[in-house]
């Protein structure tokens, strides 16, 4: 069943929870495509697990259409969500728009992340008459490391709390079909949770949250030693992966690769032919 912006609704009012991944090419869109996940995330922390910048900011509105192109290329069934990338919508409502729109159109996103709370109420209500679908983003928002002054852990005061909920609800009031909330404390994503009728999706926000996401090289031990409070990991791609790298090289070293049966034959005759004649 192809997943939608309706169908992701109807997760929250059945009390179904929404999986959801970042994905960065076809291949893996494929493979997330074919286990069942619900939506996946072109996450701007491609940046960092894919390009090798040491944050987000970087990151260009080029390189969010070809990766989201090829996610979406991969992904049958599965929600395609892009991020805007940093400020690609912060400088005016038209560009964020403009934006938006060539995620969708060169992309082949279904729908647009972006971070921040009630000030961009405006562009989101700008971005979803364009008949765009917006995903907020609230809590810790990495495109705002710098002014938090690193990855922590927000909303643990009761003014913080508070602002968190409001941003929440007046995302909620300018069109936002579902809100990402991200390092915040279990109970506040919870009470948050409780008040939308739209999707919360936690990252490091609790199991109350009407679904989840992860970047998935830190779920599958893929992303060198990184390892926040948050993440569970299933596999430890990373060890395996150099593990299998290694034995290669010395089987070539050793010439035990490639074998006989990696190998193609011609008739022995047809060499002798060959020595004889050149």
């Amino acid at each position: 069943m192809k997943n939608t912006v309706l169908t992701m609704q109807e997760q929250k009012v059945n009390h179904e929870k929404i999986s959801m991944l970042t994905a960065y090419d076809y291949s893996t869109a494929k493979l997330m495509d074919e286990a069942g996940i619900n939506a996946l995330l072109v996450g701007d922390s491609l940046g960092m697990v894919m390009l090798g910048y040491e944050d987000t900011l970087s990151v260009t509105m080029e390189d969010m259409i070809h990766h989201s192109r090829a996610v979406a290329r991969g992904a049958k069934e599965a929600f395609v969500v892009t991020d805007m990338p940093f400020m690609s919508y912060h400088v005016s409502i038209s560009d964020a728009v403009y934006n938006a729109g060539r995620l969708v159109k060169e992309g082949k996103a279904a729908a647009i992340k972006l971070e921040g709370g009630a000030e961009f109420s405006k562009t989101i209500e700008a971005i979803t008459r364009a008949s765009i679908p917006v995903m907020g983003h609230i809590g810790l928002t990495p495109q705002s490391i710098n002014a938090f002054g690193g990855f922590k852990v927000q909303g643990k005061t009761k003014e913080a709390a508070k602002k968190i909920l409001k941003d929440a609800l007046a995302l909620e009031k300018a069109g936002a079909f579902a809100i990402v909330l991200e390092a915040i404390p279990a109970d506040l994503a919870a009470l948050i949770t409780k008040k939308l009728t739209i999707p919360t999706i936690g990252i490091g926000a609790g199991n109350q949250t009407d679904g989840q996401v992860l970047v998935y090289q830190d779920m599958l031990g893929m992303y060198g030693d990184l390892q926040p409070k948050f993440v569970k990991r299933y596999a430890e791609l990373g060890k395996n992966t150099n593990t299998a790298i290694q034995q290669y090289k010395e089987e070539i070293q050793q010439e035990q690769f490639p074998a006989s049966e990696h190998t193609f034959s011609i008739a022995p005759e047809i060499i002798e032919a060959l020595e004889k004649e050149i």
